[in-house]
């Protein structure tokens, strides 16, 4: 009687075209011939193909067979139960979605099947509305689920450019630059403050470039001694100079027919300027101590972190160098400017000093990210690297939070970090509140709640730090206050 009750709902109640339900392939398993009818005839309706089966175990081997959007099972079935079938479709296509029918609808059962990947249950008597809708949601959510997949795929592919972590506007640009200036044999002069991944530009330019498959030779100006440079770029004939027993090549020669990269080439001699000068425009020069010429077929790429202009100015930095070299310029921002960069790049460190450490699942609490994004970063990338090789190597636990960041970044007060103009007119009183108010949370996010934890490690009693949540508003439960007297 129930089940032709049931029948009537679903074949007359709602109205056709009252849900937009799109094509889909489902299966019912119902053992109540006219539930499984009624189910049938209402989903075929709506432009649905479907398929049925009336005990468990003909259910798994129909959707072994042909697969499923959906499937709709009773959870009391002879042969297998909608557990059992829950398992084994969830088994065979996690991405499957599962609605439990019970006429048992208690908590235990219910539970159960949600913990075992069931998307929803209905409770027997249901009419077709309540099933429509339960799909139709089951539908967008299975969009939104997909549409992530997508967007993290494509985000992916936008983040990690030439090993270049980054989704900022910012960066964006410098991508498209470095696509473009790769096709050519022009100078490039990329600007940037120390740390921020100019010789990672770099490598994008000549991975990206027709010389990729050539020699990519890096010299860095500031690291090499002014006595010992010249040496190391444009080599020495044997005898030069005291101690050269054996003819050298320079890097110069060595980078023949790709590119070369000067780091910091403002901290090149300026009696190697004019030499450095001649190469760029001749593609020719002399080994020390010789006086036949070599020629060479070199791309060359400098990368800076002061302003050239005011070299120029100081007489550090020959002008007619600066234009030379200066023919396709791209600037790296600094990390402050680009702050929509940190999370991606926290996620990429930890995945790399994770693995080299051995520690796997370590999780960043919202505090310790919020603080990280409040920093300033004077030493860019590289300083936010180092920083998550510390409390990788150092910090105990899977969680990271605030006592875990460098002491630098732990006290910060940046500009979004800091207490609004608004607040100004606080009284002390007021500001001490608001003090120990974030410090009991703080203390509440690195001990996961634990409250007991949390009032031994702020040096209180656990009567006390309930009394605080109470005066701050957190929800605390008369039982839980019980407790403690």
């Amino acid at each position: 009687m129930m089940a032709d009750a049931m029948l009537q709902k679903l074949l007359h109640k709602v109205p056709k075209g009252s849900l937009k339900i799109k094509q889909l392939k489902i299966l019912i398993i119902e053992d109540e011939p006219t539930v499984r009818l009624g189910l049938s005839c209402t989903l075929e309706g709506r432009g649905c193909r479907v398929l049925t089966a009336e005990n468990g175990v003909d259910g798994i081997r129909l959707f072994e067979k042909e697969g499923f959007d959906i499937v709709i099972t009773d959870l009391r079935l002879p042969g297998a139960d909608g557990i059992e079938v829950l398992k084994s479709i969830k088994n065979i296509s996690p991405d499957t979605g599962v609605i439990i029918i019970t006429a048992f609808a208690d908590v235990k059962n219910a539970v159960e099947a949600m913990r075992e990947g069931a998307y929803d249950y209905i409770s027997k008597p249901f009419d077709a509305e309540e099933l429509l809708i339960v799909i139709e949601r089951y539908v967008k959510y299975r969009g939104i689920e997909l549409e992530n997949i997508r967007l993290k795929e494509e985000l992916r592919e936008q983040k990690q450019f030439q090993n270049i972590i980054a989704i900022s506007p910012a960066m964006q640009s410098v991508f498209e630059t470095i696509e473009a200036a790769a096709k050519t044999d022009s100078s490039i002069l990329i600007y940037g403050e120390s740390g921020t991944g100019k010789e990672l530009v770099a490598n994008a330019i000549h991975n990206l470039s027709p010389k990729r498959d050539n020699p990519f030779i890096k010299i860095n100006c500031a690291a090499i001694p002014e006595t010992l440079l010249e040496s190391e770029l444009f080599g020495h004939e044997k005898g030069a100079f005291t101690g050269a027993i054996h003819r050298k090549k320079g890097k110069f020669e060595v980078a023949d027919t790709g590119t070369i990269f000067f780091d910091e080439i403002s901290e090149m001699p300026v009696s190697l300027q004019a030499k450095m000068l001649r190469v760029i425009e001749d593609h020719t020069f002399e080994r020390l101590g010789g006086n036949e010429p070599i020629h060479v077929e070199v791309r060359t790429l400098f990368a800076t972190c002061k302003n050239l202009k005011d070299e120029i100015k100081a007489d550090k930095f020959r002008e007619d160098l600066y234009y030379r070299i200066n023919v396709l310029p791209i600037t790296v921002s600094p990390l402050r400017e680009r702050k929509e960069d940190i999370p991606l790049l926290v996620e990429h460190f930890l995945k790399i000093f994770s693995k080299k450490t051995g520690r796997s699942g370590l999780i960043i609490t919202p505090s310790a990210m919020q603080r990280l994004l409040a920093y300033d970063y004077p030493g860019n990338v590289r300083e936010l690297k180092h920083a998550i090789e510390m409390v990788v190597t150092l910090c105990k636990g899977r969680t990271i939070d605030l006592c875990c960041l460098p002491a630098e970044m732990r006290g910060s007060r940046t500009r979004e970090n800091i207490i609004p103009v608004t607040c100004e007119n606080l009284t002390l009183e007021e500001k001490l509140r608001d003090f120990e108010k974030e410090t009991i949370v703080q203390m509440l996010e690195y001990t996961e709640g634990k409250k007991n934890k949390a009032a031994k490690r702020l040096g209180i009693s656990r009567k006390t730090l309930w009394k605080k949540l109470k005066e701050y508003g957190f929800p605390v439960s008369p039982t839980e206050l019980e407790d403690e007297e």
